[in-house]
Order: C-alpha cells, then sequence, then structure tokens
C-alpha cells in the first residue's frame, strides 16, 4: 500500500479529529463560524453498519471484529467544493457539520482557519478525555514478566 501524500494526509487528520469530537464540540465550532457558508444536502445523513476488523496482538491476521452503527452524509458549499462526514453511532447533525467542515477544510482560502479554530482544538479535547481516562486505569495496571529458569 502506497504512503499518504501530504494532502491526503491532512484530510485524514482534520477527518479523525471531527469525526472523533463530541457532537457538541462540532456544533459549538459551527455556532462560532464567521460567514457561514450556505450549502446543499447532497447524501441526507444514514444510519448504518460498518464491519470493525481487528488483529490478534495488532500483528496477526485481520479477522471480522463485529459490526458498529454509523452515519454518513455529503454536503456541497455554494462554491461546489463537496465534503463527508462518517461518525460512530447515530448522529445525523454530527455527520452534516463534520461534512460541512470536510468541505471548509478543502478550500485553500479557509483551510487555515478551520484547522487553527476548529480541528486544533477538537484534537485538544480530545487528547485530555484520553488523559482522564488514563488516570484511574494507570493506577490497576500490572506488569507481568516470565522469569527464566537457570539450567
Amino acid at each position: 500500500m502506497n504512503a499518504p501524500t501530504d494532502e491526503q494526509a491532512l484530510r485524514q487528520r482534520w477527518m479523525s479529529a471531527l469525526s472523533r469530537a463530541l457532537p457538541e464540540e462540532v456544533e459549538r465550532a459551527w455556532e462560532a463560524t464567521p460567514d457561514k457558508p450556505g450549502y446543499d444536502i447532497l447524501r441526507l445523513p444514514q444510519v448504518g453498519l460498518a464491519m470493525v476488523r481487528g488483529r490478534a496482538g495488532a500483528t496477526g491476521q485481520a479477522f471480522n471484529l463485529g459490526e458498529m452503527t454509523m452515519t454518513r452524509a455529503s454536503v456541497r458549499l455554494g462554491s461546489g467544493t463537496v465534503g463527508h462526514g462518517y461518525v460512530a453511532g447515530r448522529r445525523p447533525r454530527h455527520a452534516e457539520l463534520c461534512a460541512v467542515f470536510d468541505a471548509l477544510a478543502q478550500e485553500p482560502e479557509r483551510r487555515e482557519d478551520v484547522l487553527a479554530r476548529v480541528v486544533e482544538p477538537l484534537e485538544s479535547s480530545a487528547r485530555a478525555r484520553r488523559e482522564a481516562r488514563r488516570g484511574p486505569t494507570e493506577a490497576t495496571k500490572v506488569e507481568f514478566f516470565t522469569m527464566v529458569r537457570g539450567d
């Protein structure tokens, strides 16, 4: 598989931040957006299932772990830029706003603003949530090791 280009990696970054954010965070970012663009919905938010794959020990053969609910949506800005949004769970508004921000971030004149005003704060918030969850579990962490018998 080829490595993603810089442009693809950047889009993966903002799509990940938007989809993993709390719905209320994305809604607040939209409310704070100056000069909200008009947009047409190309694909109404649809709830469906996606197959989740896993690997034993993160290195083994891939297997189907199970299905998860997801919501997707697509929009077109007045400028013609098309954006897509995919989120876990049943969150139509969240998927719609992710699609709008995806389209906005694709426009060169708005990209830096979207990254600075929306994506970076969402990434910081996600990091803070991860750290808050990590604290209580670190206290119960068990270190396993194997003693080698000397022969």
